[in-house]
């Protein structure tokens, strides 16, 4: 249970995009769309072997080829390319990673497999925070920051949102546009591998833009430390 460099997913300064696509309807298409149409003030590296530009922005081959490291990177290329991919954040000195991926333990043992080799690449790098992998990515509207592939941008508010499932966020998000309910942050958990419910409570509970907390759990995985920090 801790809240070390969670800063680096929810207040970063220069997001690399790994996975970045020019093709609409692939996640790493959205992702780039979502996260530079909504104002986010901050930098954005697409990151594509194949492209000068992605979306009318420079691009770059790797990770290591970025102008500096970025604080956060979103990954949402194929589950078996992931486990070296936290290497390369890990070797770059990037801290918050967001695997948007799908294809690990929720699709069986081959998966199980790869979700351990992410687990074990990350352990080399004390202080690296992941969130996912399976997961639709975050918001953090106040912020006007939105790593996600969901379909626009959730409302600002007082009220966060935590929930392991995808679909239900999405489900969320479009009643709460009609409804104008706003949200200080709004986050999809996926399989847990790092980030859960125990640091994410730790870390809202000494935020001044968050007056309450809104979960939807599927499992508690870590039982002791969810209920020190639910206190």
């Amino acid at each position: 249970m801790t809240v070390r460099n969670l800063e680096k997913i929810f207040r970063p300064r220069r997001i690399a995009v790994v996975g970045a696509s020019n093709t609409p309807g692939k996640v790493g298409h959205t992702l780039l769309k979502n996260l530079v149409s909504q104002g986010y003030d901050g930098v954005v590296y697409p990151v594509n072997p194949h492209r000068e530009a992605v979306q009318g922005i420079v691009a770059y081959r790797s990770l290591d080829q970025l102008p500096q490291p970025a604080d956060l990177a979103l990954i949402c290329t194929p589950a078996a390319t992931v486990p070296d991919l936290v290497r390369q954040c890990g070797e770059q000195g990037t801290l918050g990673v967001v695997i948007l991926s799908a294809g690990f333990r929720e699709v069986g043992p081959e998966g199980a497999a790869l979700e351990e080799a992410v687990r074990q690449q990350a352990a080399r790098f004390p202080g690296l925070r992941i969130l996912g992998p399976n997961c639709l990515g975050l918001m953090v509207p106040g912020r006007k920051l939105n790593a996600s592939f969901a379909r626009g941008m959730a409302p600002p508010g007082r009220l966060a949102f935590l929930s392991q499932s995808g679909a239900l966020c999405t489900a969320v998000l479009d009643r709460a546009q009609a409804e104008g309910v706003g949200f200080s942050y709004f986050l999809s958990l996926g399989n847990m591998l790092d980030v859960g419910f125990d640091d994410l409570l730790d870390y809202l509970a000494a935020d001044p833009q968050t007056d309450a907390v809104l979960m939807y759990a599927e499992s508690i995985t870590r039982a002791r430390p969810f209920m020190s920090a639910a206190r």
